[in-house]
């Protein structure tokens, strides 16, 4: 079954608050088993790998059954239901929900507070737009807006690389190799691409470790978008690496390869790596190469053991 979403999680939450004071990661433990969430659900990590995505969602739901009074913290990572949750609990709703809770002042107050800071104030932009309602929490939509920036950053990579001469696409694909560790410094450049005319079919010679002992030989085809690569190239590539007694290669397109091209490189006797202009895009974002940060957002939370005693 798919997890369930922090706003699923919140009724569940506060019927276990009415048990007594309890504690955060006992929530997690008894909620994940109620839901029957298998092992790997269990152990599902967020990107950070700090938290798993279950533990978050659960963290959230207590946070905002927090903002409108159904529960309250006792002490650290411990809480009980407050009053007003047993309150609604002797008239339980079906769900509890964004929705619901915003019957209560103080929760109301709270997301007043949560619009203006997303939307910054504009009274212009629709508190739905910003990202207010929503069935993720917001790690989630904040992580989900991070993987939307990336993807249309990737496709205007792509686009511009695509813009450029074959020659460019080369010295970048050796760039990209060097920024991932392989073949020494950007000073080394001009070593390592030996395309042109009488290349042999090979554009580039990088050494796979820092004392040379061993080499990979890159093939660089900048195709348009919907010109694909095909099987025959993989061959053409095969025979290059025979020439120059290889025992690995690199074939990287700034389009994509066609089922059989996949094919036959998994089939052929020297190992033969395949990176597609999607793929291609996303490693030149990992190791900064073609684009910059813009701008670093600081994520805070509660210091507990500073307010200890």
């Amino acid at each position: 079954m798919a997890l369930p979403d922090f706003q699923t999680v919140m009724l569940p939450v506060l019927r276990v608050s009415a048990e007594g004071e309890v504690r955060t990661t006992d929530f997690v433990e008894r909620l994940a088993d109620s839901f029957g969430l298998t092992a790997e659900e269990r152990s599902q990590l967020l990107p950070s790998g700090r938290q798993t995505t279950f533990a978050n969602r659960v963290h959230w739901s207590i946070a905002y059954l927090g903002k409108a009074g159904l529960v309250e913290r006792t002490r650290r990572a411990h809480y009980r239901i407050t009053e007003r949750g047993r309150e609604v609990l002797a008239n339980p709703p079906d769900r509890i929900d964004i929705k619901f809770l915003t019957r209560f002042p103080d929760f109301q107050r709270f997301r007043e507070a949560e619009a203006e800071a997303v939307t910054g104030g504009d009274a212009e932009i629709p508190v739905a737009e910003a990202g207010i309602i929503s069935v993720l929490t917001p790690d989630e939509v904040m992580r989900g807006a991070h993987r939307q920036l990336e993807a249309a950053l990737a496709d205007d990579l792509l686009q511009r690389v695509r813009t450029g001469t074959p020659a460019f696409f080369e010295s970048l694909v050796v760039r990209l190799l060097i920024a991932m560790g392989y073949g020494g410094s950007v000073a080394d450049m001009d070593k390592a691409l030996v395309g042109g005319s009488g290349d042999g079919g090979v554009d580039g010679v990088i050494d796979q470790d820092p004392l040379g002992l061993d080499r990979i030989y890159v093939q660089a085809k900048r195709y348009a978008e919907g010109n694909t690569v095909g099987a025959g190239a993989i061959r053409d590539f095969f025979g290059s690496l025979d020439r120059f007694k290889a025992s690995k290669g690199l074939f990287v397109t700034t389009s994509t390869f066609s089922p059989s091209a996949r094919e036959t490189a998994d089939l052929l006797s020297k190992r033969i790596v395949l990176i597609d202009g999607t793929q291609f895009a996303r490693l030149m974002i990992r190791h900064g190469v073609g684009c910059r940060v813009e701008e670093v957002l600081h994520i805070k939370k509660l210091d507990e053991e500073f307010f200890e005693p």
